[in-house]
């Protein structure tokens, strides 16, 4: 199996949104999204699929030696391999992987934040670097669209919070900062046994309304001359937005199901920004 062949079935196989967006996508950009997602999914595995966490260290210091060494010139997996070619033509630097690997890292050490300002941060890594690094490869020519991308990320990343509140909490975590529950009256351990209250859905509508307005900030500040470019990115919004709304609309009970849109609404979802430029 070629090293394009494997980040491309690595993709596929995640059933994530982001591959409807890079369905649009002429096929240079579209191949180095590919190599950086699936060099995405690779970490994130890391940390959600090993069970013990000195082996998931050890593999993401693995990962951290990989890039170094792949940034220079010497890659050795199918996904740093895929992704190198990549580097020079959309910009790509090494501290942007090492820091989505930093982010990654935080799962293993932290598994509460005190305050948004904590969690700022880790969406900061796995969600704002990664919207940065995208808007390079979709076409950024604008300063501002950095800022765009950053918000982004860390709206969807929000978001997927609020989708998996019930699956991070049989893994033993909870992204919702400390200082919300107690402002909420939800106490951990209600959330660690998913117990569903009228307390925890006021805490997911002020997560919620949150997300909402993050997503509004960012497309605020996309420049008009990169809109084009930065489809894929409209894109995913369109399709992490109507989630958000579908979540809401089902009353937040996300404790003891994972609440989705089907691969045909994704699509069409996608189709729409495309064809129409209609972000919902």
């Amino acid at each position: 199996m070629t090293p394009e062949h494997y980040v491309q079935q690595k993709a596929a196989a995640s059933g994530s949104s982001f591959y409807y967006a890079f369905l649009f996508l002429p096929p240079p950009r579209r191949a180095a999204i590919t190599a950086f997602y699936a060099f995405c999914r690779e970490v994130d595995d890391v940390v959600d699929e090993v069970s013990d966490p000195a082996i998931a260290r050890t593999k993401l210091a693995w990962w951290r030696a990989e890039v170094t060494q792949a940034f220079a010139g010497r890659p050795t997996h199918p996904v740093t391999k895929a992704l190198m070619p990549c580097v020079e033509p959309f910009g790509l630097r090494e501290e942007q992987l090492q820091s989505v690997i930093r982010g990654c890292q935080m799962d293993l050490e932290q598994t509460r934040y005190l305050d948004f300002a904590g969690l700022k941060t880790y969406c900061h890594l796995v969600a704002g670097v990664v919207g940065e690094v995208s808007a390079s490869i979709f076409g950024q020519t604008e300063p501002q669209t950095t800022a765009y991308a950053h918000k982004l990320g860390q709206a969807m990343q929000l978001t997927n919070i609020i989708r998996d509140v019930g699956e991070d909490a049989i893994r033993g975590r909870i992204y919702l900062p400390v200082s919300e529950l107690q402002q909420f009256e939800v106490k951990a351990h209600e959330i660690l046994q998913r117990k569903h209250s009228d307390r925890f859905v006021a805490l997911m509508q002020f997560q919620a309304q949150r997300a909402h307005a993050i997503y509004d900030e960012a497309l605020a500040v996309l420049p008009a001359q990169d809109r084009r470019a930065q489809k894929p990115g409209l894109m995913m919004a369109s399709i992490y937005r109507t989630l958000l709304r579908e979540i809401e609309a089902e009353e937040f009970k996300v404790l003891n199901q994972r609440i989705s849109l089907t691969p045909l609404r994704k699509l069409w979802l996608a189709w729409k920004v495309q064809a129409l430029g209609r972000t919902s």
